[in-house]
């Protein structure tokens, strides 16, 4: 069973980068205005969920939903400030810090078996 465990470790990996690949790509769309941006957002989410799907049968999923989503995101804010020359105030940097503790705490706190 170490197999199906380490397997929706990965399948939890794989979603939450589909879905920030997806999330850049819908930002690269323009308001759904570049037809290879917009199948590259719809795709990404579509596998993200399929994979999140996958993951939440051996993770639980309130540990799993709360990776996905406060990963992903991190991962957002930082692609946002470094490829889209995006700017942050000091209390965003707070957000992300406090987002990364509650995520520790949410790991702490869960069972890694169904």
């Amino acid at each position: 069973t170490w197999y199906i465990y380490c397997m929706a470790w990965i399948f939890l990996g794989i979603a939450i980068a589909c879905e920030v690949l997806a999330t850049t790509a819908l930002k690269l769309s323009n308001g759904f205005s570049h037809a290879w941006w917009t199948a590259a957002s719809i795709g990404g989410y579509g596998l993200a969920f399929v994979m999140l799907s996958f993951s939440v049968k051996t993770i639980p999923l309130g540990l799993a939903y709360a990776l996905w989503a406060g990963i992903g995101t991190i991962t957002v804010f930082l692609i946002s400030l470094i490829a889209f020359k995006s700017s942050a105030e000091p209390i965003a940097w707070v957000g992300v810090v406090l987002v990364t503790i509650g995520l520790v705490f949410l790991n702490l706190g869960s069972t890694t078996h169904a």
